[in-house]
């Protein structure tokens, strides 16, 4: 059976800056994978290839066994990979009922999209005393709650989650993890890029080590929470 996710020695960057030096990464069915390293090593570069907003320039991504490097965003989407972006980039003149059903611009089965928003309320009840308010007046973290469940809104097999912890208070990162514990107990595949390399790994099952554009280290994440190099470089040990 092959992955969910898998991505083969893939390259890509900004201009003549290359960015991703041949990386392969994989995601199995209802897997938590922790991608962690520096700022700068490639971690929000790599969810931007999957997701079609970075193109390679060699390597594929094969998704379910297919290839999808190269297809629009939008298409990578009706495929069930949402991405999560970091720095939230919600929409900030939309309201938070407008902002998650953009997160639904894809779909047209209108009953379910009402379910699907019902549950996005009930997993952040906030955004449910918010519907009505414009996203750019929200807090941080409730602005990266409405990032969270507008991408959950495309009603992902795969969903990609960059740095949901950056600038917020602890309760509500807790909140956030929380969220996508009780998500990947129900089935749903996540791949997860945090500066917070403790919370990730604590949360995920497998993890990989990013520098400089190559994966360096690859192992079960309890494994990689009591490697020394791991300890070392990204737990303050």
């Amino acid at each position: 059976m092959p992955p969910l996710l898998a991505v083969e020695d893939f390259y890509a960057g900004y201009g003549p800056i290359e960015v991703l030096k041949g990386i392969s990464i994989e995601v199995q069915p209802g897997e938590i994978v922790a991608l962690i390293g520096s700022n700068g090593a490639g971690k929000t570069s790599t969810l931007m290839g999957i997701s079609g907003c970075l193109r390679p320039s060699r390597g594929r991504v094969l998704w379910q066994g297919r290839e999808i490097q190269g297809l629009p965003a939008h298409e990578i989407v009706c495929r069930g990979i949402c991405h999560a972006p970091e720095g939230r980039k919600i929409f900030p003149r939309l309201t938070v009922l407008e902002n998650l059903q953009m997160g639904a611009f894809s779909r047209r089965d209108t009953k379910q999209i009402e379910r699907d928003l019902q549950r996005s309320f009930e997993l952040f009840p906030v955004l449910a005393q918010r519907r009505g308010q414009a996203g750019g007046t929200l807090s941080g973290g409730e602005q990266q709650m409405l990032a969270v469940a507008r991408a959950l809104m495309g009603r992902p097999t795969l969903l990609l989650l960059d740095e949901p912890s950056l600038g917020l208070a602890p309760l509500i990162v807790v909140k956030i993890f929380e969220v996508v514990r009780q998500l990947n107990r129900e089935g749903m595949a996540v791949l997860l890029v945090e500066q917070a390399a403790r919370m990730a790994l604590k949360l995920a099952h497998r993890g990989y080590v990013m520098e400089i554009g190559r994966i360096t280290m690859t192992d079960r994440a309890e494994a990689l929470l009591t490697d020394k190099r791991v300890q070392d470089a990204y737990l303050g040990e």
